[in-house]
């Protein structure tokens, strides 16, 4: 699935109630994440929920992402990033304009300050990470 894709699906439900089902179907399609990796320095700051996240670069110099979360939520959000920065070349990720399919999407109206505020702290995470690949 891609950006435009992932857009899509959401237009399809006309309620929020809805959209967080199907964010959080999306948090329940995540591979997993072993609990070897979930420690303080893969720990998320700034989320108000548990939230882990690594990243490496793959063989073909594209990220390879994977995070699990304690909240179901949180966990469609990772699946969000995941569909847009996943597999991704630097170059790629940092072209990705998170404000304007977050707004798209209407994640901007419909999450909490806190779980907004977790979101681009695995946003930023991203950043600082294809920035130093760069």
């Amino acid at each position: 699935m891609n950006s435009d894709e992932l857009v899509d699906n959401f237009s399809l439900f006309e309620d929020w109630e809805d959209r967080y089902n199907y964010l959080i179907d999306l948090g329940d399609a995540l591979p997993l994440m072993e609990d070897a990796l979930k420690s303080e320095e893969t720990k998320v700051k700034g989320c108000i929920s548990q939230a882990w996240m690594v990243m490496e670069w793959d063989k073909d110099n594209k990220i390879f992402l994977l995070a699990d979360s304690d909240s179901r939520i949180v966990k469609g959000l990772i699946a969000v990033l995941r569909i847009l920065f996943h597999e991704k070349t630097a170059e790629e990720a940092q072209k990705i304009d998170i404000d304007k399919i977050f707004k798209k999407l209407g994640l901007d109206q419909n999450l909490t300050p806190n779980r907004r505020n977790g979101f681009y702290e695995m946003v930023e995470r991203v950043r600082s990470f294809t920035t130093e690949g760069m």
